[in-house]
């Protein structure tokens, strides 16, 4: 994300208020006039990750698009939390699809739109993980390989959350869900499993493709904002903390999510055609050690004796990142 140079007038604080940055580069919810998209009213756990990630990401859309937007929302936590029938907190136009077809029905909207002449009007497709990386998939690569003018953001929380916790082609390795029990050799998830949806979006060389987390909202509204500039297939990975699904007290989400990036274990970038273009550099590196701790779904590497050969492993997967996308220099 862009930084803007400014003049402090207080020390010994970390905080820059919205107020000491020009006027287009505060954030969306700080302004008295923001769509509040997803408003009061769902039913999203104390702490949900998912709610805060969709709020910031189609309020950044609505004023990107002057609020000429479509959404389509798969079948997941997210619909199920915001719509319960016959009610609704979404204050746009808004389509219920299946699990599985959002990107195929966001697809249709915008031929539709197309049709009618309605350049002016954009797409936006969203769910889980589960909806995105594992039922959804074939529907998103088609998506992709047809460049359709959508964007589509994956509020990932790494589980099958809203029917109990099971494992998705997103859960990361050795983490404990209702299908991948903490018991035998090899506990939790096996490694060597999933899809890394990101760098599969980047395979097909289309527009636009990032991640971001909900521990830099800010970062998420530039994402947003960044993806609407362009035509054709956009995507966009977002890392969605569960405290339900991963036994985390529901005040650090936040935490949670900030350490994900900070010890390499999901790295923040932007890529064009295929082509990285900017990553989110570590400035506080931390282990791995430190991001598992806080989660129940890990508890079973922590016991007596500890699993040290699983978080290793988990730690060179973080290490891999690192290297991989140039996140932490030792010398700045």
């Amino acid at each position: 994300m862009p930084a803007q140079q400014i003049k402090f007038y207080q020390t010994g604080s970390l905080v820059v208020g919205n107020r000491l940055l020009d006027p287009e580069r505060r954030t969306v919810q700080a302004a008295q006039d923001r769509p509040n998209a997803l408003t009061s009213g769902h039913r999203a756990c104390q702490g949900c990750g998912e709610a805060l990630g969709a709020r910031y990401a189609v309020d950044a859309a609505i004023r990107a698009t002057e609020g000429r937007m479509v959404v389509v929302n798969a079948t997941g936590c997210l619909e199920v939390f915001s719509t319960p029938y016959p009610e609704t907190s979404w204050q746009v136009p808004w389509i219920h699809s299946l699990f599985g077809n959002a990107p195929a029905v966001a697809a249709g909207v915008a031929a539709a739109m197309k049709v009618k002449g309605r350049a002016d009007v954009r797409v936006v497709g969203q769910g889980g993980d589960g909806g995105t990386v594992d039922i959804g998939f074939a529907c998103l690569s088609g998506m992709f390989e047809r460049n359709d003018d959508v964007l589509y953001i994956c509020y990932d929380n790494e589980a099958y959350m809203n029917t109990g916790v099971q494992r998705s082609g997103a859960t990361p390795p050795a983490a404990r869900t209702m299908t991948t029990q903490a018991v035998g050799d090899e506990p939790g998830n096996p490694f060597g499993q999933g899809k890394n949806v990101p760098l599969i979006a980047m395979a097909h060389e289309i527009p636009y493709v990032a991640t971001a987390t909900v521990a830099d909202l800010r970062d998420l509204e530039y994402k947003v904002r960044r993806a609407m500039e362009f035509r054709g297939a956009r995507y966009l990975h977002v890392l969605v903390p569960c405290p339900l699904g991963w036994a985390t007290a529901s005040c650090d989400t936040i935490k949670v999510a900030r350490l994900a990036t900070r010890s390499g274990l999901f790295p923040v970038f932007e890529a064009e055609s295929g082509e990285v273009t900017a990553v989110s550099p570590i400035r506080r590196r931390v282990p791995v050690e430190e991001y598992l701790r806080l989660q129940g779904r890990y508890a079973h590497l922590f016991g007596d004796p500890p699993r040290t050969d699983v978080i290793a492993a988990i730690q060179a997967m973080a290490d891999r990142n690192i290297r991989r996308f140039r996140l932490w220099t030792e010398v700045d």
